[in-house]
């Protein structure tokens, strides 16, 4: 087989298997909630094997993982929330990929994936504000002033370690995986080569 086939056909079968990991996690790994205001708010890792996916194919790639996960969890998973979930799922989360992606891509070092990890977090954060503002008072019958109350001790906070975590959990994972992929020849080692 042509590498650059074999490589092809690789990247779009690793791609799948990301989608279906993110989902079983959250069958698998119990989701919690720490927030008791806002018990809703329910902490999950299934942004890791997108973040994961990104790193390893770009931020294109990260975000059709990221889409295709958004819509099975907003339509299967019984907290997903419908499309308004699958809305806010993707933009919230699509920041993140997008800025961690695009920054480790130019760079490809480990400080690129840090620093990439840290400004998506802040931009999911941020853009979770007028998210909730908007779609959380228009589509589950909060009111304004419930929701901007919300704001400093739960949403903010919530977000913040959720995408600390994960984006801390993707950071330890991502270059032995890297590592190993590359050695069993599961990796087209070109593309994602990283700097010292």
């Amino acid at each position: 087989m042509d590498k650059k086939l074999k490589y092809s056909v690789l990247k779009m079968a690793q791609m799948a298997m990301l989608v279906a990991i993110s989902i079983v996690t959250l069958y698998v790994i119990p989701v919690m909630s720490w927030f008791p205001a806002a018990s809703y708010l329910q902490y999950d890792i299934a942004d890791v094997p997108v973040l994961i996916g990104t790193m390893l194919f770009g931020p294109g790639s990260g975000l059709l993982i990221l889409s295709l996960v958004s819509v099975i969890q907003g339509l299967t998973v019984g907290s997903g929330g419908g499309w308004v979930g699958i809305v806010m799922h993707f933009c919230a989360s699509g920041a993140l990929v997008l800025i961690s992606g695009l920054i480790y891509k130019k760079w490809k070092t480990v400080w690129s994936l840090i620093i990439g990890l840290v400004l998506g977090s802040l931009a999911m954060t941020a853009l979770m504000i007028p998210l909730n503002l908007t779609l959380t008072v228009w589509f589950y019958g909060m009111t304004y002033k419930a929701v901007k109350d919300l704001l400093l001790p739960a949403f903010i906070p919530f977000n913040l370690v959720k995408s600390g975590l994960n984006s801390t959990i993707t950071a330890v994972l991502f270059f032995p995986l890297k590592e190993i992929l590359i050695r069993l020849d599961l990796l087209q080692p070109q593309n994602c080569a990283h700097k010292k």
